[in-house]
Formats: structure tokens, C-alpha cells, sequence
């Protein structure tokens, strides 16, 4: 089978799509993939390092209110969908995969055009402008929750996936993410991670945190910056705490988050649907504090389904510092119990399965072809 995968901007649009891909070459090794996405967001850096073959196209999003970028961006959207057609009449997929981003518009809907298949996933709660407006195209819309069915109604077939994520970050082995730390084995370890990019929020937390990390015995602390927060936060860190603190392990990225979430005790997190789904797929206890500045505030109505099931608990940015943080981290260490639940809830919102659903989807809209 031939597929072209799509969807970009951030880390939650990016490795979806990259999950269905892998599906799809595991289950027949003579599949061929091709990405379009652009140049300025980060797939034009994850997906060759995927070993996906990547083309760009040139898009920006729509602005919420009237202005004159949005004539330009329409401008845009048609070169875009005249790309995307060279591209696709080039390569001739089976079916085109669109994960969200703006990418996914000029690319999924010149496939449509062209009678190509198309196969349109949303990952989270509340659907993004993109997916909502390609819903009227796509032959099937995947979705993450199942509430999310009924918020697609010009869709020609709706079927409830989970997020693939959750079957990428089974395959993980067990000890190889505390080793690529220096964590010793069977360690307990808090993952505070805030997305792709970083969250400054969540780096502040770190930084008034990082000092009274050192009396919390045989607990480290994994702190996922972001690249553009990495050498600010670190310097201020050292700064609050000379010689740096024995259990606290600052990175910038991780290219191995599977792994590292598979030996992770606790995650702290923004509450992106890709993220959830790994750590659900894990059973993880979580700490969830959703990004305010997202499109009709999704990550608040991702978090708050896990946490009405007691699988997670929340603190919403405007409440967040060093402290409450602390403390919230410290309550579960110490409660076996709670963690336990916890871990059990969150598995009942786990699809493992999910790629594997997807894959089957995509071999009936190819003989359907």
C-alpha cells in the first residue's frame, strides 16, 4: 500500500500520523510512506529523523477574527492544494492519512478532489477548525473520545480509534528509559514534561521546585524543558541551587519518550490527546495542567475526562506554582493506595489497539478504492 501521511505544527499532530505509518509497514513491510507537511513546523525535523520520506508545502493557519492575513492565507490554501496535487499525482497513494495542523487542509482536501481515499484523525476532545472543515470531505473520521462521534455531523463515517500513540508506546522496553537517564534500575522517577515545545509555566514550577527536590530521598525528577527554555531554566536552577541537585535530571528533548514514559512512577503533563493516550495505554498516575492558550481550551476537556475518572488530577495554570505542584507530587508518593486506583482508571481509558483499528480502516477504504 502507498500512504501519505500529513498533520504538523506540534508533537500531537506529528507522531499520530508517524504511528499509523509504522502500523501500516508492520503489517506489510511493502508499504511506502510519504509526509507532506512544511518547512516551519517540527515535522520537517521528526519525520526524516522517522526515516519517512518528507515533502513541504507552504500554509498558515486562519486567524479567528476578520483580518487581512486571512485573504493571503486563502491565497495560500490554493497553492498549497495545487502542490499537494503534483505531489499526490506523483507518488499515487492508495489513501491519504491527515492527523490535524493546518497542513492537513490543502493536502487532504486535494485529495478528495482527486478521488484519493482520505482518512481524517482527530485526537482530541473538541475538534480543530481543520478537521471540522475537512470532515465534509474525508471518507472516514477517526476520533481519540468517544464523545467526539457526534461533533462531526457532515461526516460521511465517523469511527471511534483511541489515539495510536497508545499502541507505539506499548512496543517500549521496560529499564531502557531509566538507563538513558543514568536512573538506576526499578528507581522511582516524577516525568515533568510540557509537551514538544515546553511550557514556560510548567519550567517556572521546575525552577522553584528544583531547591527542595534534594530532601525528597530515593525519587528523582526528570525536567523536560523544551529546547528554547533548556539553557535559561538550567542556568537559573544552578543559580537557585549550586552544584545542582543530585535527583533532578534537566533535559531539553526526549527522542526516546516512549521508553523514558514506560519506567516513569508519576507524569506531570500538559494534557495534549497524543500524551494521553501513552500514558493511559500505561496505566500511569498523572498530574495534568492543561495549556490555556489552545483552541477552545481542548486541554482542559481532555484532562477533565480522565480526572472525573479519577484517573488523574489537574491544576489549571492560573493556580499553578512551585509549591501546589509539590505538594500534589508529594501526596502521591506517599499514598500507595491512591496510586494504585489511579493506575487502574487510567487504564480503563486505554485503546491499545488503536493503530491497529486504524490500519484495518485504511485497507477497506484501499479496496473500496
Amino acid at each position: 500500500m502507498r500512504i501519505v501521511l500529513t498533520g504538523g505544527g506540534t508533537g500531537g499532530h506529528i507522531y499520530p500520523a508517524v504511528a499509523i505509518g509504522k502500523q501500516m509497514q508492520q503489517d506489510n513491510p511493502d508499504t511506502q510512506l510519504l509526509y507532506i507537511g512544511t518547512n516551519k513546523g517540527m515535522e520537517s525535523r521528526i519525520v526524516p529523523g522517522q526515516g519517512i520520506p518528507f515533502e513541504a508545502i507552504e500554509i498558515t493557519g486562519f486567524r479567528r477574527k476578520l483580518s487581512l492575513d486571512n485573504v493571503k492565507t486563502v491565497l495560500r490554501f490554493l497553492k498549497g492544494v495545487r502542490r499537494s496535487k503534483a505531489l499526490l499525482r506523483k507518488f499515487k497513494p492508495d489513501v491519504v492519512v491527515g492527523t490535524g495542523g493546518y497542513v492537513c487542509g490543502p493536502v487532504v482536501y486535494a485529495a478528495a478532489k482527486l478521488g484519493i481515499p482520505t482518512l481524517v484523525h482527530e485526537q482530541n476532545a473538541i475538534p480543530g477548525l481543520t478537521n471540522q472543515f475537512l470532515s465534509r470531505y474525508a471518507s472516514t473520521i477517526g476520533v481519540s473520545f468517544k464523545q467526539s462521534e457526534k461533533l462531526f455531523p457532515k461526516a460521511k463515517k465517523t469511527l471511534y480509534t483511541g489515539n495510536p500513540c497508545a499502541t507505539n508506546v506499548l512496543r517500549a522496553t521496560a529499564g531502557k528509559g531509566s538507563a538513558s537517564l543514568g536512573i538506576p534500575p526499578r528507581s522511582r522517577f516524577v516525568l515533568v514534561v510540557g509537551g514538544s515545545r515546553g511550557a514556560k509555566a510548567l519550567n517556572e514550577s521546575m525552577v522553584e521546585m528544583a531547591p527542595q527536590l534534594g530532601q525528597i530521598p530515593d525519587v528523582y525528577f526528570v525536567f523536560v524543558t523544551g529546547d528554547s527554555y533548556y539553557a535559561s531554566t538550567s542556568s537559573r536552577i544552578e543559580e537557585a541551587s549550586p552544584g545542582g541537585v543530585a535527583n533532578v535530571k534537566l533535559v531539553p528533548y526526549l527522542n526516546n519518550m516512549a521508553e523514558v514514559l514506560m519506567d516513569a512512577t508519576i507524569v506531570v503533563s500538559r494534557s495534549g490527546a497524543s500524551s494521553l493516550a501513552e500514558m493511559t495505554a500505561l496505566g500511569l498516575p498523572s498530574i495534568l495542567i492543561p495549556s490555556p492558550n489552545v483552541t477552545n481550551n481542548h486541554q482542559e476537556a481532555n484532562a477533565r475526562s480522565l480526572v472525573d475518572a479519577g484517573a488523574a488530577e489537574m491544576i489549571l495554570e492560573k493556580d499553578l506554582t512551585g509549591s501546589a505542584l509539590l505538594n500534589r507530587i508529594q501526596k502521591l508518593l506517599r499514598d500507595d493506595k491512591l496510586m494504585k486506583q489511579m493506575a487502574e482508571a487510567s487504564k480503563t481509558f486505554a485503546m491499545p489497539n488503536s493503530a491497529t483499528i486504524i490500519a484495518s480502516e485504511l485497507k477497506r477504504l484501499q479496496a473500496r478504492k
